[in-house]
């Protein structure tokens, strides 16, 4: 695998429905080879299985996400690498994730400038979903003074995606020098009564989301979802869009994360 900064070409990596720990692996193992200048540049598509609550990386593990409920439900838990608050990830038939892993350069952008990759990588969100159908708004930059939720979807973020005043697509992003990795939820339905369930002291969870479905009048496939959005991020950015897989190296490297990192319950408690 070529490093595909110089010639317009990005990796293009739709992953089937995986755990939470192996789902988070896979994007620092991306993002680690971008950094290292090994793979190049990538946008991800992908679902999860089992269902799963992300953390954010700093967010307490306490009572504003109901354990003893994910576990009844099935439902999994993993703390993300990036920061930001609680999302309930589900299957391909309600939700789909994108994930975002580029250096400054790959991106026309200055090497630390954070609201210029968000509004890069929303540029196309929002050009995707409006090629669906759904007549999203991309925000401008938050204040940055609000309380931060347990909930993700109770508060929308800078450059992130609404539709009639509510929030369609949550993000968050980490970075490291000159690349980043950002990746998101994007509702294609919901579940009211696991959400109320999960997350008991977020008083109306529905009343600050919205859903492709509610859009559109029914709920679209992830597939025809992943196309529109790697369409758009083609035709928004000029850019080229290579279907491609894992290399060896990244798939150890996910190996070893799951391993010493995201699956182990020293990381799921949190920073001490």
């Amino acid at each position: 695998m070529t490093d595909g900064r110089h010639d317009g070409t990005w990796r293009l990596l739709v992953t089937e429905p995986t755990d939470g720990a192996t789902n988070m692996a896979i994007d620092e193992a991306l993002w680690r080879e971008r950094r290292a200048g090994a793979a190049p540049p990538t946008v991800r598509f992908y679902a999860w299985a089992p269902p799963t609550v992300s953390l954010g990386y700093g967010q307490p593990l306490d009572d504003h996400v109901d354990v003893a409920a994910c576990r009844r439900l099935g439902v999994g838990l993993v703390r993300r690498l990036t920061g930001g608050s609680a999302i309930y990830h589900d299957g391909p038939d309600g939700e789909l994730t994108y994930s975002v892993v580029a250096a400054a350069e790959d991106i026309g952008g200055g090497a630390r400038d954070l609201l210029y990759s968000y509004q890069w990588i929303g540029r196309a969100l929002a050009a995707g979903l409006r090629a669906l159908g759904a007549p999203v708004e991309m925000m401008g930059a938050a204040r940055g003074d609000e309380p931060t939720p347990a909930f993700c979807f109770a508060r929308t973020g800078s450059c992130e995606i609404e539709l009639g005043g509510k929030k369609l697509v949550g993000s968050a992003q980490r970075r490291y020098g000159r690349t980043f990795v950002q990746h998101g939820s994007i509702l294609l339905g919901v579940d009211a009564r696991r959400l109320a369930a999960i997350f008991p002291t977020t008083a109306e969870p529905l009343a600050t989301l919205t859903t492709l479905e509610a859009a559109l009048g029914h709920r679209p496939k992830f597939d025809d979802v992943a196309t529109a959005l790697a369409a758009a991020f083609e035709t928004e950015h000029g850019i080229r869009l290579r279907p491609d897989g894992l290399s060896a190296h990244e798939t150890a490297g996910v190996e070893r994360l799951v391993g010493e990192k995201y699956a182990t319950d020293a990381w799921l408690a949190g920073p001490a």
